[in-house]
Formats: structure tokens, C-alpha cells, sequence
């Protein structure tokens, strides 16, 4: 019993942090809903994607800025991490169901070793990854490292739409990434 009420404390301070992240600065007023692992905030209420840069598991450098004008789905994951087995085929499949609708994914493969990345990625995914084993990507969106995995759906103007703290299936995703896909851009 003592264990499960340490994770219930340890889920509801995560939700209390991604919330924070979502209030306005004066009134600590929340801005964003939370159901305790998903966290939905509407348009006129996101804060900003953090900056990205890193270095690509294939090769090259990636800067999550080229990606503006897409929807874009930032999955954290690791070779280690059995959810992330359970959800790469519902991840894939998802990016291949709305790439052509303007959305792109990104993996970003956190406290692993390369090659076993590597091997973990080849077959699953067909979107480029990331290599952060030290998680600094996952924390600069307030990830902490004992959430993996997680998804973050960013809108087209590159803020956050929504913040899942466990595995996804295609069926809960898909919907999700369709609706910030219908979105109108925010005006200048």
C-alpha cells in the first residue's frame, strides 16, 4: 500500500509541475486541464516549445524550429523501456496516417546507449530520433526521466497542445494530433 501511494504522490506532483508550466504568471490561475497523466491546454492558452537541437541517431543535427508551420509529435523513449516497445507500432502508425496532413514525429531517445537505440528504432519507426542519454530535451519539457515514455503534441505555431505522461495507442493519439491538425494557425 505504501507504494502505491507513493506513486499516486508522485503522479499528482507531476501533474502539479506540467500544470504550473500552463498557469499565467500573475494569478497562478491554470490554464490547461489535466486528468493526472494527460494534459490539454486550449489555443490561446500554450506556452511556447522549448528550444531542440540535437543530434540525430542516423546522423546530422535536428532543430525543432525547421518544423514550424507542422503539427508536430516529440515522443521520448528508450531501448530499455517496455511501454515504448508497446507503443512504437501505434506511434508509427499514427506519423504514417497524418504525415501527409502536414504533421511530422520526432523521437527523442533518452538515458540509452546509441547502438541499443539504434537497433530498438530499426523496423519501428520511420520518423528521425534524437539521441539525448542525458535527458536534458526531456527535461527542458519538464519530462522527468522516470516518465518514459512520453508524447508532447505541438501545435503549427510550435506551442503546446498537449503533454501524455504514459504510453499512447493510435486510437487515443490519432484523434488528438487530427484536431491541432484542424486548428487555425494563430495570427500574427
Amino acid at each position: 500500500m505504501n507504494a502505491r501511494r507513493w506513486t499516486a504522490g508522485l503522479l499528482a506532483a507531476v501533474a502539479a509541475v506540467a500544470l504550473a508550466g500552463c498557469s499565467s504568471g500573475g494569478g497562478g490561475e491554470k490554464r490547461c486541464t489535466s486528468d493526472g497523466l494527460t494534459i490539454t491546454c486550449a489555443p490561446d492558452e500554450r506556452s511556447k516549445t522549448p528550444k531542440v537541437v540535437g543530434e540525430l541517431l542516423t546522423g546530422g543535427q535536428y532543430d525543432i524550429s525547421q518544423a514550424r508551420g507542422q503539427v508536430v509529435v516529440v515522443n521520448f523513449w528508450g531501448s530499455w523501456c517496455a511501454p515504448c516497445r508497446a507503443e512504437a507500432d501505434d506511434l508509427e502508425g499514427t506519423y504514417q496516417a497524418t504525415k501527409a496532413s502536414g504533421v511530422t514525429f520526432l523521437g527523442v531517445n533518452v538515458q540509452d546507449s546509441k547502438d541499443k537505440a539504434i537497433a530498438f528504432e530499426r523496423g519501428r519507426a520511420t520518423y528521425p530520433s534524437i539521441f539525448d542519454p542525458s535527458s536534458r530535451q526531456a527535461l527542458n519539457f519538464d519530462i522527468p526521466p522516470n516518465t518514459t515514455p512520453a508524447t508532447v503534441v505541438l501545435d503549427r505555431d510550435g506551442r503546446v497542445a498537449v503533454v501524455i505522461r504514459r504510453a499512447v495507442t493510435r486510437d487515443e493519439l490519432q484523434p488528438i494530433v487530427e484536431r491541432i491538425v484542424a486548428e487555425k494557425p494563430a495570427p500574427n
